[in-house]
């Protein structure tokens, strides 16, 4: 079965290195992709534009609007990516860098980073991104659910805010990163009454593949399986690892026995080309 990865990283944050060296123990480098999504049949990973500063590291509100990618001097030619936003740089001069970003063939979408920045999906600071989104044809994912730094604000990642954004924009697709997890309940009725909002299931768990088997045993994902069954929407859902918070072999495997065998295909692979039509030329 041919995969696309519909979230990644390809970018020099320190959490990240740490992340991969102490948890995950997966090589975070160019090589460490190609090697591991090769054997995955990963065809194409979806990167989320990202960078940080060295003294103020994730999040950095002196980062440049639109953020990219620097793990490494080149991109891989199966790594496209979502052009990230700094809502404190989005100056005229920045909305022009995004809007030249967006007219790049291997820039697919857009990345907010709510509860990193403390702007709620329906701030007046995002219209501009929203009419550049829907100008060019490309979704804008936004991040939702827990943090990974504890500087984050939650009240500002809960998905229910998704809800006013897509119905004023209703020529745009939204894209829920990691499912709005632990609020994930909130997650399937965001995308089972908006037919623009999908959501990814990456990063839910992080760790090695022993860490996937132990947290699918008990209940520990027992909101996730309600609200799968609940939303009953699995054309609405990508796939996606957050690499390199978790291997993406094992990764594959996880959400393969959360989602019944009839949806693969659309979860694994078709659905990404919906929501990112801009990767169609990038595809084998």
């Amino acid at each position: 079965m041919k995969v696309i990865d519909a979230h990644i990283h390809f970018s020099d944050i320190k959490s990240f290195h740490h992340t991969a060296n102490e948890l995950s123990f997966v090589d975070y480098s160019y090589y460490g992709h190609q090697q591991e999504f090769q054997k995955a049949n990963v065809v194409l990973s979806i990167a989320m534009g990202l960078t940080e500063t060295e003294n103020m590291g994730f999040p950095d509100y002196e980062a440049r609007t639109p953020m990219g990618l620097d793990l490494d001097d080149k991109i891989p030619a199966n790594v496209v990516y979502c052009a990230g936003i700094n809502p404190y740089d989005l100056t005229e001069g920045a909305l022009q860098r995004l809007e030249d970003d967006l007219k790049k063939p291997n820039v697919a979408g857009i990345k907010i980073y709510l509860g990193y920045y403390p702007f709620y999906a329906y701030d007046e600071v995002y219209e501009p991104v929203y009419a550049l989104a829907a100008k060019y044809g490309v979704p804008v994912v936004f991040h939702t659910g827990d943090t990974y730094s504890e500087r984050g604000l939650l009240k500002y990642s809960h998905p229910l805010a998704i809800d006013e954004v897509a119905v004023k924009h209703r020529n745009v697709n939204f894209m829920m990163a990691h499912f709005g997890d632990p609020w994930t309940l909130t997650g399937a009725e965001i995308i089972y009454k908006n037919p623009n909002v999908y959501a990814d299931l990456s990063g839910l768990i992080v760790g090695t593949e022993k860490e996937l088997k132990k947290r699918r045993e008990g209940i520990f994902l027992d909101h996730l399986r309600h609200a799968l069954v609940f939303a009953d929407s699995y054309d609405k859902l990508l796939f996606g690892t957050d690499w390199p918070l978790a291997p993406v072999g094992p990764y594959i495997e996880f959400i393969k026995e959360l989602i019944p065998e009839e949806h693969h295909e659309d979860v694994f692979y078709k659905t990404a080309i919906k929501v990112f039509p801009k990767i169609k030329p990038f595809l084998p």
